[in-house]
């Protein structure tokens, strides 16, 4: 494997597969199956899943609720995609750690970062919920901050699209796909990868992205295997 210890982030999004609302359960159950296949070859794995399939923030600001109220919805539906994709997985077979950023205590651990590394090196999956546990941040941040604070060393991007195009590939045919970029490509470019908080700080810490297709079987092993698949992101 290429890659020991990984972060993996999953758009909320994704798992509503085909509905235009909630959780899928057969794309839950795919995803729930390449975890638990990269997990069985001895890759250290943590995951930040978001919560746009059932809640944004910023949804609620532009209905007229305070932003940060907003925000605090979008945690908590963090949190429930968090408990299925756990659900999931350990029906599987893998143990899983739950921890947010928000003290839940019934149903996940607070995150410590200490605890965290010491659920992954004992061989456990462990799920980043309630992004930041602060408003204004998005799960693209909570996915980069977790990524530094445990180590990883690579964030693994998991979309529906299979990497970074010049433009919306499901809206413009000529939109051309780049197989690596430096971060100064991506400013330059002017490219959506991340929000700018999330991508700065993966830039200053000299943390690679790679940016690939979620929905195709097998397409995360073989990222970790390093199969040129998808999109890197990388310091010069």
């Amino acid at each position: 494997m290429k890659y020991k210890r990984v972060l993996l982030k999953l758009s909320g999004e994704a798992l509503m597969g085909d509905k235009g609302f909630g959780i899928d359960n057969e794309r839950l159950a795919l995803y729930a199956k390449e975890i638990k296949d990269v997990h069985d070859s001895g890759v250290e794995i943590g995951i930040v899943i978001g919560g746009g399939n059932i809640f944004r923030g910023i949804q609620a600001e532009e209905g007229g609720m305070e932003r940060t109220q907003g925000d605090y919805m979008g945690m908590l539906a963090t949190m429930i995609n968090s408990m299925a994709l756990q659900a999931a997985i350990e029906k599987l077979g893998p143990q899983t750690r739950l921890l947010s950023a928000i003290e839940m205590k019934e149903i996940a651990e607070s995150f410590i970062r200490r605890r965290a590394v010491r659920h992954l090196e004992k061989g456990r999956i462990v799920i980043f919920g309630a992004g930041t546990g602060n408003p204004y941040f998005t799960t693209d941040t909570a996915a980069s901050l977790r990524a530094v604070e445990i180590d990883a060393e690579v964030i693994l991007k998991g979309t529906r699209v299979d990497g970074i195009y010049s433009a919306d590939p499901e809206k413009d045919a000529t939109a051309v796909k780049f197989d690596k970029l430096t971060f100064k490509d991506v400013f330059d470019k002017g490219l959506s990868v991340m929000d700018m908080t999330a991508f700065t700080l993966c830039n200053e810490n000299n943390l690679p992205i790679i940016v690939f297709d979620m929905n195709k079987p097998g397409n995360l092993m073989k990222v970790i295997q390093g199969s040129e698949i998808g999109t890197l992101v990388e310091t010069d």
